[in-house]
């Protein structure tokens, strides 16, 4: 059974519904070939009616003109491109019904360009893959602070058996940024430990009655304000968008608790990375814990390397082979069908608004 949908149900349905395709998916595959992630749509069954024209991991893999007059009209991405070639090539092949990318963020896909082609073109993602894992390392980050887990290991190593006082996370406050699948999940886990939940969304009512959210604002500046004030631990999970690049300043640690974990599993760029370094290296904000940077990989001269009250990952918390793998499975199970029925996709983004 998948994390993040039924696949039992989404078989069932399919098989008796095998007479209802009323189209062909011609599919390129825009994608790391010896990424056994990838298997699923590269070497697995696809569903009868569709093809496999080619697979590449970059743009010039693919011979345009050839491609033209096979009219391929189903894009797989799984890897990372710049931004401007994907909307060259969409440009390039005017066939391309649908693009469904690997990862549940489309800012590496998105630009004016895809923004356009988005009018044509149906976009969708895998929403909800990676949930679970990047929850998992949210509840981490915070007992890392809580339990001064650096201090353990240092005693540890000293060989030195010395008490200290640890904190709880039971009734202590998970504010979160961008209560999307991601922050949803990390509000489920933080409930089951006996935290309260606060949560800054652009539409609060959707989440008006949400069993893990105990506050929900809207979100300006002022409730972000408010978050930071009254949060412990502060998630980021939103994703980047021309609306939240930056949105995190000086201004919101300033506003934090002197105590307070910054956690970021969204974007790098979300955040004023100088700004954080400075609330660190000052000590006006606890620690934090990265997992995602405004430059990636982190360039060495970065002073988030030396700061002991940094929990560091190389934006690798949501890279595992399980999820990777369903992510496939999902475009392969559930989309594909889905598209050679006509029927609606699902996962559908809007580039232009980057989610």
């Amino acid at each position: 059974m998948s994390q993040f949908w039924n696949r039992e149900d989404s078989a069932k349905q399919n098989f008796d519904m095998t007479k209802a395709v009323i189209k062909q998916a011609k599919i390129l595959s825009l994608s790391d070939a010896n990424d056994p992630a990838n298997d699923p749509v590269h070497k697995g069954d696809l569903p009868e009616g569709c093809s496999l024209l080619k697979i590449g991991s970059k743009i010039e893999d693919f011979d345009i003109p050839a491609l033209q007059k096979e009219e391929p009209n189903v894009l797989f991405v799984s890897h990372p491109l710049s931004r401007q070639p994907l909307g060259e090539l969409l440009e390039a092949l005017p066939s391309i019904e649908w693009v469904h990318t690997r990862s549940a963020g489309i800012d590496f896909v998105a630009s004016e360009a895809l923004s356009e082609a988005n009018k044509r073109v149906i976009i969708s993602n895998a929403k909800g893959s990676f949930s679970s894992t990047l929850a998992e390392y949210t509840m981490m980050a915070c007992a890392y602070f809580a339990k001064d887990l650096p201090r353990l290991l240092k005693q540890k190593n000293n060989r030195n058996w010395k008490k200290y006082s640890v904190l709880e996370l039971r009734g202590s406050t998970l504010g979160i940024i961008g209560y999307g699948d991601i922050g949803r999940a990390a509000a489920k886990l933080a409930t089951a430990y006996g935290m309260k939940v606060i949560a800054l969304r652009r539409n609060p009512d959707r989440s008006s009655e949400d069993p893990y959210c105990d506050t929900v604002y809207g979100n300006d500046k002022e409730s972000m304000n408010k978050l930071f004030a009254e949060s412990d631990y502060v998630l980021c999970s939103a994703p980047l968008t021309p609306q939240t690049k930056g949105m995190i300043t000086k201004e919101q640690f300033d506003a934090a608790k002197n105590d307070c974990c910054f956690i970021n599993v969204g974007r790098g760029p979300i955040v004023d990375e100088d700004a954080l370094t400075e609330a660190l290296k000052s000590g006006k904000i606890k620690g934090a814990g990265l997992d995602v940077f405004a430059t990636e990989p982190l360039p060495e001269s970065s002073e988030l390397w030396d700061l002991d009250n940094v929990l560091l990952s190389p934006h690798n918390m949501d890279q595992t082979d399980t999820f990777m793998l369903e992510a496939s499975e999902f475009f392969v199970e559930e989309n594909l069908p889905r598209f050679l029925r006509g029927e609606v996709l699902l996962n559908q983004v809007d580039a232009a608004a980057g989610y």
